[in-house]
Formats: C-alpha cells, structure tokens, sequence
C-alpha cells in the first residue's frame, strides 16, 4: 500500500485491485439494512410521478428518464483493435432535464421530497393521480418549503432544475470550480445560486448549516443521503430491456465490467449497489477518479473513508474534471464501495479531453471531460483481454454550451495530434 500512496502524492496514474471486494455480493447485500426493497421503492415512486415529469419536461416523451445504451464498435477499432468481448455506452449524458447521470438520484430525492410533503400535509393520497400536484394551491404550499444542495455543477442542475420546477425555493450551494456556464443555466431557471471559493466539501458544509434545525429546507446531502443512492440504483433495474434488445446476456464466465467516473461516490455507488443486486457475480465495477483528487481509492485504501481528504496527501483537487473534483469521498458510500468495488485507477485531465474528442470523431457523441473517465477503463483495469460485456457510463455533457465544447474538442485534437508524434 505504502507504494501506491507514494504514486499518488505524486499523481501518477494508478490501478488498484480491491482485495475485500466480496466475492459473493448477494449475501454482503443481503445483511444491509436496506437494499432491493429501497430500490423497487424508488421505481414505483418514479413512476407515480411520471405523468408530472411528463407535463413539465415533455421531451421525456412518457415522464420516465432514462438514456441510450449504444454499441462503440467505432471507438474500439480506434483505441482497442485487440479488445475481447465488446464495447457498450451507457449514455447518462443524454439523459434529459439535467444532462447528466444527476438527474438520476437528484430529481428522485426531490420527488421523494414533494411526496412526503403532500402526504403529510394530506394534499394527495398514495392513489391519486399525481398531475393535481401541478394544480395551483399545490404548488403554492410547496413554495413556502426550500430545496438546498451543493454542487460542483451537475448536482446542482437537477435538483435546482427539478426543485424549481414544481414551485420549491431552489438554492444551489456551488464550489469555486463549478463552471459558469452551469450557474447561468441554474439562475435562468429561476434557482437562487450562492458562490463559494472553497471546493465541494466546504460548499457542502455551508449548504448543510444553512438548513440545520429548519423544517422547510431540505439539504440533499449529497455525501450522505440514501435517498440519492437509490436513485441511481434503479438503473440496473431498467437496463435489463436493453441488454435483451442487445443480446446481452451476462456470466460469471462473460460478465458485464462498468466503468464509472466517481466524485463524492453517491453515483457509482448507487450504480453498483444495483447491478450487484440484480447480476450478483456476473458484474465487476471499476471507479476512475482524477490524479489530483482520488478520495474515494484513498479512502477505501487507508480505511478512513469520509474522513479522508487529499489534501492531507499534497494534492490540490484542481481539475478541470468539475464532476470529479472532491477532496472527501461520501461517508455513506466508501465502506460500501470497499466490498463492492471491484477496483479504482486515476486519470489526468489531458487523457480526458483527448477521449472526449475521439468520442465524437469516432460516435459523434457529445460528453463533457468529466464523463470520458471510463473510456481508458478497459486498458487501465487491465481487463482490456477478458471477453466480456465491457460498458463506459458516460455521465454528463447533455448541456454543454456549443462555444465551450468547440474548445474542448480543440484541445483534446491538439492532445491527440501530439500524443502520435
């Protein structure tokens, strides 16, 4: 281990293999204290509010958000010529309202929010058909209530966005690194956004006092909330109609291996707390996080899980991997990920803005730097030879404004170019 930490001050890219992963997931799940329950739970609940999600955002064409799942045969003949098994997208980066695997837990916690407020307070029942949420004394009492979070961007958007949008105050908490791009996005929509020059943590931190001991701010702790976690698991719960479609079927012997860009951890924990209920043994998941802020393999490696912070290891938590840039892994999740997680391996900035532009040379897929951090997956886990379902959870860029994107795909040419001289 002591290795590893060196190569980490000195940001090196490196590869960690888990050695206490659990090699029978199903019966570590089944001592949790939550688990496929939570999940069937946030499905339903999804689906009660469909039709409201549907009046609000109609290019949801149903009110369920969900995103493409495409083959990336292109981009294998580009970087893996020798790859065994095939190559597959998970595009969270389409997903519609916010743009990014965020409108996964982000928009489920406020819907989970909204729910047991009406309850309450008996505006609906269960049984009722939600669209009368939308009904103007409802959306008036949920007005007198506030949605808090802090963000480094995505986060911000889908509950700023979704919080807004059925009649909450919307706050958005953002750290120094968040792009402006997202804050005017946020602002445009009506959502209160409040500026600090510390990173996520210390947004964080601020977001969580401000609604210490109010009963109408609800903070969505993105560090510790279960309600966004489980959000984001209900994905292993839908994919199964587009690995049918595909015909993928996945072993122990051809598993499915993810690969899933990782800030505070909520979302690739979410991720793969679902696909380990729903594939058991017969999926591996791999977290990649940049070289500057790797909090989440620290935490996991020295065992002090959210009470980790890279700074203490010399490293600074600038990147332009805004998504990524978090100096302290969520508490909830770490030791999660310590027995779920299959292994992490770092990245710099560079190889991201390349990946990104070959993406969209070789698919014409748009993604911001953030979400390419699983396309050097297969060669980083060393799993580039296994024949196996391998899957790259691309997770934002939707959004992305035309003038910053051409940059970025100038910059990753420029990165490319030189990288084959």
């Amino acid at each position: 281990m002591k290795d590893i930490i060196t190569r980490i001050k000195n940001m090196e890219t490196v590869f960690y293999k888990n050695e206490n992963v659990e090699k029978n997931p199903g019966e570590y799940l089944a001592g949790l204290d939550f688990g496929m329950n939570e999940i069937m739970d946030a499905e339903k609940r999804m689906k009660r509010f469909a039709p409201v999600i549907d009046r609000l955002f109609p290019e949801t064409k149903g009110g369920i958000i969900e995103s493409p799942f495409v083959s990336a045969e292109k981009l294998v003949n580009a970087l893996y010529p020798n790859m065994k098994g095939s190559l597959w997208l998970k595009l969270d980066s389409h997903l519609e309202v916010a743009g990014s695997i965020k409108a996964r837990g982000g928009i489920y916690e406020v819907l989970k929010v909204t729910e047991e407020i009406l309850l309450k307070e008996e505006l609906i029942d269960i049984n009722d058909d939600y669209i009368k949420i939308l009904e103007p004394k409802i959306r008036e009492a949920l007005s007198d209530y506030t949605i808090s979070v802090a963000s480094t961007g995505n986060l911000g958007l889908s509950i700023g966005i979704i919080g807004a949008s059925l009649g909450f105050k919307s706050r958005v908490h953002m750290s120094g690194d968040a792009k402006q791009w997202k804050k005017d996005r946020l602002l445009a929509r009506g959502v209160e956004v409040i500026e600090h020059d510390g990173d996520f943590t210390y947004a964080a931190s601020m977001g969580r006092k401000e609604a210490e001991g109010k009963n109408k701010i609800h903070f969505v702790d993105d560090e510790r909330s279960c309600n966004l976690f489980m959000g984001y698991a209900v994905s292993a719960m839908r994919i199964g109609s587009q690995f049918k479609k595909n015909g993928i079927t996945p072993t122990k012997e051809k598993p499915l291996i993810l690969y899933l860009p990782c800030g505070v951890g909520g979302a690739p924990g979410g991720i793969t707390f679902g696909f380990k209920h729903f594939f058991n043994d017969a999926v591996e998941c791999y977290f990649a996080e940049p070289v500057s802020s790797p909090s989440m393999l620290l935490g996991v490696l020295t065992k002090k899980y959210g009470k980790t912070n890279v700074n203490e290891y010399g490293l600074d938590n600038i990147t332009e991997l805004d998504g990524l840039a978090v100096a302290s892994p969520s508490d909830f999740v770490a030791p999660l990920a310590e027995k779920l997680c299959n292994g992490f391996y770092t990245i710099n900035d560079d190889d991201m803005f390349r990946h990104l532009y070959l993406l969209n040379k070789m698919e014409n897929i748009r993604i911001e730097p953030s979400a390419a951090a699983g396309i050097p997956g297969p060669i980083a886990t060393e799993n580039l030879e296994r024949d196996a379902y391998h899957i790259v959870w691309t997770t934002g860029g939707l959004f992305v404004p035309d003038d910053i994107y051409d940059k970025m795909i100038l910059r990753g040419k420029i990165i490319d170019e030189n990288s084959r001289i």
